[in-house]
């Protein structure tokens, strides 16, 4: 199951308030980064037959079948330091990661 802090969520309806149209918010992950997966959280534009929707907090939150058994467990935050602001994400199947926190391992 992935968790979703108050932060992210407001985040979340922020994007999904822009783009009506959108079924919901894509977390997936993708090969990149020195470590080997990096995450990716979007807007999606639309849902596959073999995609998870799952409702967290009201979200729709659309997850891909290659996706699920890597960031299942994840729990997203949004966090703000000075002028950046960035997607958090505190996953417990992640073996490893970057020194950047670009990408992360699982063994």
């Amino acid at each position: 199951m992935i968790q979703i802090t108050p932060a992210a969520s407001e985040r979340m309806r922020a994007f999904l308030a822009r783009s009506p149209e959108a079924p919901g918010v894509r977390f997936a992950v993708k090969r990149m980064g020195c470590s080997g997966f990096g995450y990716v959280v979007d807007l999606a534009g639309e849902i596959a037959a073999e995609d998870r929707v799952l409702d967290i907090d009201g979200i729709r939150v659309v997850v891909d079948p290659k996706s699920l058994p890597l960031v299942d467990g994840t729990l997203i935050d949004f966090q703000r330091q000075g002028l950046n602001a960035s997607f958090v994400f505190h996953n417990p199947n992640a073996t490893g990661e970057c020194g950047c926190g670009e990408s992360f391992t699982v063994s």
